[in-house]
């Protein structure tokens, strides 16, 4: 069964098309990656597929559930349930700097979820352990560096216990150091099966991670299928010359 479900999907600003005719499926523990030029449409397609930005028509649809059909949504109940069923772990981290490390990833399953609070701070717990942070608990985002935070904004969304998990750029706001810590994360996340859509331009990262990878640019869909294919051995022009110049 798939995940999610994206059919004919566009989207502009103003008179700027900017996702044209978008489809694309995830299915249940398939980690898709996708790449591209800056300006392509790869964050714009991560922001209304977490209905985070409107469609103008097509279909969104989690787990054979209508979020958007035909363009038009459904009603906030339908998509208050639906929003429950992803994480988004966004580029620049977007933990609250009032809080602890821990009461920011118990935060959202407590008030939103209202799932008990001892519970959760087990379950929290827990995911710092597997972030290596259980240390850093009871610290404050600036007191982080930067691949800490990012680790602990996956723990918030892993807390929330999403049927799928979006990154989008992960690691652009981190040095190389610190990549290669949120990155091992990640990598680990899609061992255990965690089904993922993650925008990266992390190029060998994507090979080696995905089952499935999209290249696009200028709001299309030039390219997809295995990494073996669309990294290794692309057919389209645009997708050769894209990844010809990122390995110049």
């Amino acid at each position: 069964m798939n995940v999610l479900e994206l059919n004919h999907i566009k989207k502009s600003f103003g008179t700027l098309g900017v996702l044209s005719d978008i489809s694309m499926t995830v299915p249940r523990g398939g980690v898709t990656s996708v790449i591209g030029p800056s300006g392509s449409g790869k964050s714009t397609l991560l922001r209304c597929a977490t209905l985070l930005e409107t469609v103008e028509s097509g279909d969104i649809i989690y787990g054979g559930e209508y979020a958007v059909k035909d363009g038009i949504y459904a009603d906030r109940p339908a998509l208050q349930k639906l929003r429950g069923y992803f994480g988004l772990v966004f580029q620049n981290f977007n933990l609250f700097p009032h809080y602890t490390l821990l009461k920011n990833v118990m935060d959202a399953p407590i008030h939103v979820q209202k799932r008990p609070k001892g519970q959760v701070r087990e379950e929290a717990m827990a995911l710092l352990e597997k972030m290596g942070l259980a240390d850093r608990a009871d610290a404050y985002p600036c007191q982080l560096s930067g691949g800490q935070q990012q680790r602990a904004a996956i723990a918030r969304a892993l807390c929330m216990k999403p049927e799928i998990l979006f990154f989008d750029e992960p690691t652009s706001a981190l040095d190389p150091e610190l990549t290669g810590e949120v990155l091992r994360v990640i990598r680990q996340l899609a061992e255990e099966n965690y089904t993922m859509v993650i925008v990266t331009h992390e190029i060998p990262f994507a090979r080696q991670v995905s089952d499935h990878v999209i290249f696009m640019d200028g709001g299309v869909i030039v390219e997809e299928g295995p990494p073996q294919e669309v990294i290794d051995a692309p057919v389209q022009e645009r997708t050769i010359s894209f990844l010809r110049r990122l390995s110049a």
